[in-house]
Parts: structure tokens; C-alpha cells; sequence
């Protein structure tokens, strides 16, 4: 296994995006995010979001965790045939969705419809009363839960607000576990089936203290969480000779649309990480290796379901 030392961190998930003049403002002027940074590309610009907190003022974006990533091509925005996958239609499902926990959600459902924000699932809708879903301008879902961090009646303060986790479906957990695991690092925090839906969640994120026992973690305090990945396994897909697998986010074929881009690792020393796993997984599955891109200081790796996990550093593109 790398070595795994206490500056690994889940840095961002990337999202493509159509118009940046109607997700920006979704996701500052509603959610709460602050813009950190953008960086501009002659074919395209990224965006990089954050929830405010003093812990991470004066670090670069790459050295902290919960950023979500908005990638814009530039000119799509013209185009009205385009159009992205949100990851949870008939066809092409993989990507699930992305997770922002707040402080009192009955208080944040009802600012969100204030502002007309749509829902695709409300508290007082379906079996589960304690989590709603809202749909971004993209059609992207993201989930609403409680941390309960300075919860007061009847407010909620987007201060107080997290980027928890990002869900992707994957078809054999037992592999999707070693990858996240031992090749990446992450611990499992936690993990709750559904066995009248037939399918089990698996929580996996950065805990670096020692006596830290996996799969522990209560639900409360894995919602004040940066940085989580959740594996959604539906019973039976790892026996099932004819299941096709899951849609990455990032292929065309057979017709696909792209959408989901990539979850990112952060570390202080990435190219001793990638080294390692080269060195002890040769049949790692890499997109990109170390530093062979047009981008340099970063790698793409892929996890068994294809899912692209970019390797970065704490610096990168702190000069421009």
C-alpha cells in the first residue's frame, strides 16, 4: 500500500457545466459557496467553489477539501443541442450525485423554495423524512442532510454549510473497497444497507487519526464531513453477467452524454504517490500519468467501474 500520510485529502469534484452565468449564481447566491478561484483555459475555464472556513484561509484550493469543481467549455452555452448527463436517467446511470449538509434542513428546504429552487424530492416526500433532494441548473441532483453544527430554531445560516460527499454507483463493492482503500488511502467511515431496496452505501474518506476504527463513524458526524466518496452497490450487479457496468461521466460511446468529470486527491507529495502505485499496482488503470500531460503536476487514475480520480498537489497553479 502508498504511503498515506496526514496531508491527504479529497480535494474536489469536477462538474460540467452549460452556462456559468446561471450556475455560478445557483451556486453562490443560493447554496452559499464562494468563488476561490477560477482558471481560464484557451478551450475552456474552471471554477472552483468552496464553503468559507477560517481553517482553510490562505491555502491554495488544492490543499483543502469539500470544492466542487465547475467546468465550462467555452461556447457551449451557445449551443442548444447541448446537453449533459445527470447520471441517474434510464440509460448511461453511474454518477449519483453530490451532498451538502447544513445546519438545520427543515429551515434550509424552505429558504431554497423561497428562492425557486426545484426539488426533485422534498422532506415530507418518500420513506426517507430526514433528506430532500434539489436539481441545480444543469439537472445535476444534489442531496440536502443535517451536520446540526450551530443548529438554531427556525434559521439556517449557509456559513455553517459543507460539501459532504459525492455518491457513484459501482457494480462489485468488494473491488471498488480495495481500490479506495489500498491503492488511495481512504478509510471506510461508515456503511448502512437497505435491504428492502436490495442496495448498501459505503461511505470512504481521509481519517487520519490513529485510533480511528473503520466503519464506526455515526451518521451526525459523518455529515460534518469534507471530502467523503459514497459507493452505492445494488445488490447483485457484481454476479450479473449481463450488467454493462456504469457510465463514467466521461465517454460518448454508443451515444452517451458527458457530465460528471472526476473526484481529485490532493497530497503534499504526488509524485511519490503515483510512483508508489505504479510500483505496487502495475495493472493500476491510469488516463493520464504523472506529469505527461498538456496540464503538468497532475495524474488521472481510474477506479474499477472507469470513474476518473485526478492526483494533484497542495500548490498547483498557486502562482497564477
Amino acid at each position: 500500500m502508498p504511503e498515506i500520510d496526514q496531508s491527504f485529502l479529497m480535494n474536489h469534484t469536477c462538474l460540467r457545466i452549460k452556462d456559468p452565468k446561471e450556475s455560478l449564481p445557483f451556486y453562490t447566491d443560493i447554496l452559499g459557496f464562494k468563488l476561490i478561484r477560477s482558471i481560464e483555459f484557451p478551450d475552456f475555464t474552471l471554477y472552483m467553489l468552496g464553503y468559507p472556513d477560517a481553517a482553510y484561509e490562505g491555502k491554495n484550493w488544492s490543499a483543502r477539501p469539500g470544492v466542487l469543481e465547475l467546468c465550462h467549455n467555452h461556447g457551449v452555452e451557445k449551443d442548444p443541442e447541448y446537453k449533459l448527463n445527470n447520471g441517474n436517467g434510464t440509460t448511461f446511470r453511474g454518477f449519483g450525485h453530490i451532498c451538502i449538509s447544513v445546519d438545520n434542513i427543515q429551515q434550509a428546504e424552505k429558504e431554497f423554495l423561497s428562492k425557486g429552487v426545484q426539488f426533485k424530492k422534498k422532506l415530507s416526500e418518500g420513506r426517507q423524512k430526514y433528506i430532500a433532494f434539489i436539481l441545480d441548473p444543469n439537472g445535476y441532483w444534489i442531496e440536502l442532510i443535517q451536520h446540526e453544527i450551530g443548529k438554531k430554531p427556525e434559521t439556517t445560516n449557509s456559513l455553517t454549510y459543507k460539501l459532504n460527499h459525492t455518491m457513484i454507483r459501482v457494480k462489485d463493492p468488494k473491488k471498488s473497497l480495495d481500490f479506495y482503500r489500498n491503492v488511495l488511502g481512504f478509510k471506510l467511515l461508515s456503511t448502512s444497507e437497505h435491504p428492502d431496496a436490495k442496495f448498501t452505501l459505503y461511505f470512504l474518506g481521509y481519517n487520519h487519526d490513529d485510533k480511528f476504527v473503520e466503519d464506526s463513524m455515526d451518521t451526525v458526524p459523518r455529515a460534518a464531513y469534507e471530502g467523503i466518496i459514497e459507493l452505492t452497490h445494488n445488490w447483485g450487479t457484481e454476479s450479473d453477467d449481463s450488467f454493462e457496468g456504469y457510465h463514467n461521466g466521461n465517454t460518448t460511446d454508443n451515444g452517451a452524454l458527458q457530465g460528471y468529470g472526476h473526484t481529485c486527491v490532493s497530497c503534499k507529495d504526488p509524485a511519490k504517490l503515483c510512483s508508489q502505485i505504479e510500483a505496487e499496482y502495475p495493472d493500476a488503470n491510469w488516463s493520464l500519468k504523472w506529469n505527461q500531460g498538456n496540464i503538468k503536476q497532475i495524474a488521472f487514475i481510474k477506479d474499477p467501474d472507469g470513474y476518473s480520480i485526478e492526483i494533484l498537489g497542495h500548490n498547483l497553479f498557486s502562482k497564477l
